[in-house]
């Protein structure tokens, strides 16, 4: 589970000044608004110093770190960092599908959260043109129906929705299953993955 801490609710901060720097507080002026802040404090408009000395300030605004000088100010607007998602809904197999595009060709693809990786058949390979038997490396993986033999490689790009992940680990499986691409771990890891009934939410922030 993906956790966001915010400190206050956070709007849009359109300038940030420093007025006054002491040990371990700040007088800042923030969207007009003149704010002392003690180190680690956190004003009304979501503005936390993180420290403060006679020759700067270091603080947090919507998600990004500045450190800035006496007398400096940053004027450039600040908002909370925009998050890509993807909706999948259940299928009537119960399975997660979704169109979606490697090196940017459409597949058809199942969200598999049991998979360690990306796993695609030598039907899509070839429909992609990966040379993957050149150069990717031989390897076996672990099928529901045994053990079969793959080639590990990477692909370029992967994109499901608005998420799309570069370099990302995939094998390809020897003949022509699965059917479908089967999105596992190796691009599902860096996604923040929610159910609402039979649909999921997947999503990244940018």
């Amino acid at each position: 589970m993906m956790l966001l801490l915010l400190a206050a609710p956070l709007g849009a901060v359109e300038k940030l000044r420093v007025l006054a720097l002491f040990p371990g507080k700040a007088m800042l002026s923030i969207d007009g608004h003149n704010r002392m802040l003690q180190q680690g404090a956190v004003s009304p408009e979501g503005v936390m110093l993180i420290s403060a000395d006679p020759d700067q300030a270091v603080v947090m605004v919507g998600g990004h770190r500045q450190t800035l000088k006496l007398g400096s100010s940053v004027a450039s607007r600040y908002r909370k960092k925009k998050r890509l998602e993807a909706r999948v809904l259940m299928n009537d197999q119960g399975a997660y599908a979704i169109q979606g595009t490697i090196n940017g060709h459409s597949l058809p693809m199942v969200v598999d959260t049991g998979a360690n990786t990306v796993a695609l058949s030598e039907h899509h390979a070839r429909g992609l043109n990966l040379q993957y038997r050149r150069t990717g490396r031989e390897t076996r993986v672990q099928t529901a129906s045994g053990v079969a033999r793959a080639w590990s490689i990477t692909l370029n790009r992967v994109k499901i929705g608005e998420i799309e992940l570069r370099h990302v680990p995939a094998v390809v499986m020897e003949g022509e299953l699965p059917a479908e691409v089967l999105l596992g771990m190796s691009f599902l890891s860096s996604l923040h993955i929610r159910h609402q009934g039979n649909l999921m939410l997947l999503s990244k922030s940018q």
